[in-house]
């Protein structure tokens, strides 16, 4: 049952595949779908304003529940009018659950591991006890929650799946997800077997708590799949979180959850969406190179975040339609044509590479957020084109053409 804060309805379907263009409407405004979800960790897209980021074409931001509960509070958060008065953003608004940073606190933890691994590194490798101290660790796993020592000034918070979401509502984001255990794809089916069920037990206690404090109807929640690199567990984590129930009111949308090992995320993403019923949406966690969006698409993905597109901009990577660029390199210093020839973003309107070779050279901060502006306006921008090859019934037209130079 979709609550009154949320409707989506499919446009167009994508011939012989699951991908779809839609339309989903939420307390705060409407979503067109396929969309890349702009990520505002600290409730700020780094070195940005709200107002440039609604400038090059963002529908919708998320931000960190984790991150948010630290600093400044959700309290605080609550008391400003929620997250979009507090940043001043105007549009629909998202917030994650925390469940990523059991992973990136845990076993993570200090590995620099991303959303898409090699699933060779033996050093992803959970240990055979929870209580292990081999490694150092931010957050512990246990059978109600997780405990996490801050990684701010190290005092110890304990959050259970209710926490999360008491925490969700009090940020006021229109739609929120609930509280997981993500987990490695290196990890072994006897582990991946038990977290599962530790988030399936989490996201009935998620969905119960989200009823007993969403009496307006204004927020939406979505539970997440799990299931890591097997199929078993992934169709049967779909077909628990598509039927999960109570008193008739299940969840109102779904999150693809994990962390992914490259050769088999878009199998991974097929298992769970042929399950996951066509008219509720589904957001694809963590995902956002240019690649892995047209393949999330074309199983049938509609939303879509990352870190990816602002990261490596602060590091002066650059996204052009032949591939990234590092800005740094010295055949930049007197390169006066534009980063992207027919990008039509602020910093493409009104700057040169040589411009940004410069900034980044002399470490300004300025450089950050023009890279930034750039890159985001390029990925967002990608969504929206995909999404209109897929309504004028020529999407595999326009994948292979950027394909082709995209390298």
């Amino acid at each position: 049952m979709l609550s009154s804060s949320i409707k989506f309805k499919i446009e167009k379907r994508l011939k012989g595949k699951l991908g779809r263009a839609g339309v989903l409407e939420t307390a705060s405004g409407s979503i067109q779908t396929p969309a890349f979800v702009v990520v505002g960790t600290k409730a700020t897209v780094k070195s940005l304003t709200s107002e440039q980021v609604r400038d090059l074409g963002a529908q919708v931001v998320l931000a960190n529940t984790y991150h948010l509960y630290l600093q400044p509070g959700d309290d605080i958060v609550a008391k400003s009018g929620g997250l979009r008065k507090f940043m001043n953003w105007r549009g629909p608004t998202m917030t994650d659950s925390g469940g990523f940073q059991v992973f990136s606190l845990g076993v993570a933890y200090g590995k620099e591991i991303s959303k898409v691994v090699k699933i060779t590194d033996p050093s992803l490798m959970i240990p055979e006890r929870f209580d292990d101290s081999s490694a150092p660790r931010l957050a512990k796993i246990g059978q109600d929650g997780v405990s996490f020592k801050s990684h701010l000034d190290g005092s110890i918070h304990y959050i259970t799946p209710e926490k999360s979401i008491q925490i969700q509502h009090n940020l006021g984001a229109d739609i929120i997800f609930a509280f997981d255990e993500c987990t490695s794809p290196a990890e072994n089916v006897r582990y991946q077997e038990e977290a599962l069920d530790r988030t399936h037990r989490w996201a009935k206690r998620c969905l119960e708590e989200h009823i007993k404090l969403n009496t307006n109807k204004n927020v939406a929640l979505f539970g997440i799949v799990q299931g890591g690199r097997e199929e078993g567990l992934r169709k049967k984590s779909a077909k628990f979180i598509a039927e999960t129930e109570i008193d008739g009111e299940g969840f109102d949308g779904f999150g693809i959850g994990g962390s992914f090992a490259k050769e088999d995320m878009s199998t991974a993403v097929r298992w769970v969406n042929e399950i996951l019923p066509e008219e509720k949406p589904r957001h694809l966690l963590g995902i956002g190179d240019p690649e892995d969006l047209f393949m999330g698409i074309e199983n049938g993905v509609d939303l879509f975040d990352c870190v990816a597109p602002t990261r490596i901009a602060r590091n002066g990577s650059l996204y052009t339609a032949s591939g990234k660029i590092n800005i740094l390199n010295a055949k930049f210093v007197s390169d006066f044509s534009k980063i992207n020839e027919n990008c039509r973003c602020y910093t493409c309107e009104n700057y040169t590479k040589s411009y940004l070779s410069h900034l980044f050279r002399g470490k300004e901060i300025l450089a950050n957020t023009l890279a930034s502006i750039h890159n985001l306006y390029f990925i967002v921008n990608l969504v929206k084109k995909i999404r209109q090859s897929i309504m004028d019934d020529n999407f595999e037209g326009f994948k292979k053409s950027f394909m082709e130079r995209y390298k």
